[in-house]
């Protein structure tokens, strides 16, 4: 009788290329689907914002008409108060996260130091509408009552500073911006700072340099591709930041000089109108405010990533 052949069991590297290959996979997989989620996004607001393309075409970006009545409709001024609030938000917010984090690193006492990181880690866990009621109750009514009538009073010569004190507006809205994004910018230029090794902030000190010397002149240059990374985080966060906008902003189709002046953003608008919306036309032009938005946050992100990749290359020949 002939002996019968036993099958073979896989060893246990034939089990492991197996698992590689099927790892292998699963990975490209989820790499994939993030660029075909993005496109579907993308393809998903072209179409549905065809009609208001067809009708307005490139005009719809420099017209500031908003008006859904005549259904005449322009994304220029919600393009404006998108633009203005996030500029504010991001000259308030980038030299503070900065200050704060530097603060922590080479200032502050560890007991200190650990406080106020955990507080910075919690202030970037409150939600959005939170802060959009602390500004509509607390923070805008401060700003009516004393911080605006003294800008008027002193810098009332500049368009910025002119117009009645309302409280809510572009100025509001930029204000609150910052304290939304400063907690994101300074927790990851805390860590850069952290990365930088001791041994050069103390050779600087020991060379005779300030404490603000070694912060602009080492501590800023040794972390600068980190730094431009947190910012640009914190731009995206501020361009698509809608709720805490919409409580304060004003949300006025209308563009003026002045930042006491109400207006609106592009995330305001889709916020307080897409609900109201039943006319073709008008949803069609909501959404190709969505598409104007997206491609914002896209060029914002294609911007990021050609200032890092530069930044490497002119640190890799500097080595």
């Amino acid at each position: 009788m002939a002996d019968l052949a036993l099958p073979e069991t896989p060893t246990k590297a034939q089990t492991w290329r197996q698992g590689d290959v099927i790892f292998r996979w699963l990975s490209r997989g989820c790499a994939f689907l993030v660029p075909a989620l993005i496109g579907g996004i993308f393809l998903a607001l072209l179409i549905y914002s065809l009609p208001a393309i067809k009708k307005f075409g490139v005009g719809f970006l420099v017209s500031p008409e908003w008006n859904p009545v005549t259904q005449e409709f322009g994304a220029a001024s919600s393009i404006f108060g998108t633009v203005v609030s996030t500029l504010i938000a991001m000259l308030l917010a980038v030299p503070l996260s900065l200050a704060i984090a530097f603060f922590l690193v080479e200032l502050a006492p560890p007991a200190v130091s650990r406080v106020v990181s955990t507080l910075i880690e919690l202030l970037a866990a409150i939600p959005s509408i939170i802060f959009g009621m602390w500004g509509l109750f607390v923070f805008a009514p401060f700003l009516q009552a004393h911080v605006q009538p003294w800008l008027a009073s002193t810098l009332g010569f500049l368009p910025l500073f002119q117009g009645p004190p309302m409280g809510i507006g572009i100025m509001s809205a930029g204000i609150i911006l910052a304290f939304m994004i400063l907690p994101f910018i300074c927790a990851i230029a805390r860590d850069v700072f952290l990365l930088v090794p001791r041994t050069i902030r103390e050779s600087a000190f020991g060379m005779g340099a300030t404490t603000w010397e070694v912060m602009y002149k080492v501590m800023i240059p040794y972390g600068l591709v980190g730094l431009i990374g947190a910012v640009f985080l914190g731009l995206g966060r501020a361009l698509g930041e809608t709720m805490a906008i919409t409580f304060v902003i004003g949300n006025s189709h209308r563009i003026s000089a002045s930042l006491f002046a109400a207006g609106n953003s592009i995330a305001s608008t889709l916020a307080n109108e897409f609900a109201e919306a039943t006319e073709p036309m008008y949803v069609s032009s909501l959404i190709a405010l969505g598409l104007v938005l997206f491609l914002i946050t896209y060029l914002v992100q294609i911007l990021a990533q050609f200032l890092l990749r530069r930044l490497y290359r002119s640190w890799s020949v500097g080595l």
